[in-house]
């Protein structure tokens, strides 16, 4: 059965004007939350610097992640996974995004820029690679 998640409309549209803001590097970040059974409820987004400064890759800063956990676990959340912005290409991961994805557990959320209206998708990566869309539910 396909992961659910939902997200908050307000956390989207922040997650939006925030890519948008520091574009046209990657904006990054992770997700706090709760888990389910099959759902995920992102309860905060994070907003982390993209210590690579680039516009196709990302490193989130070890010390914001360290705090972005703390203050995830404090509240009793769990990490739910990471996110991160592609100003210029589609949403979906990319070979170094893959590559990169070591958590199984994880939900990816890959935000577009490219072209009018911003696209937002939820990805799993399983140990192999093989990339699945989960059922992101924004409301």
């Amino acid at each position: 059965m396909a992961t659910i998640v939902h997200l908050k409309l307000e956390d989207y549209v922040e997650m939006v004007q925030h890519a948008r803001n520091v574009a046209p590097i990657e904006d990054c970040g992770l997700l706090g939350g709760t888990i389910d059974g099959d759902e995920k409820r992102v309860e905060k987004v994070f907003y982390l610097t993209n210590t690579d400064h680039s516009a196709e890759h990302f490193s989130l800063d070890p010390k914001e992640q360290f705090a972005a956990v703390k203050e995830l676990r404090a509240a009793g959340w769990q990490l739910l996974g990471n996110w991160h912005s592609h100003p210029a290409t589609p949403s979906r991961p990319s070979e170094e995004d893959k590559r990169l994805a070591f958590d199984s557990a994880a939900s990816y959320f890959i935000l577009s820029l490219a072209g009018g209206e911003p696209v937002l998708n939820s990805f799993h990566v399983d140990k192999e690679k093989h990339v699945t869309k989960e059922d992101l539910r924004i409301h």
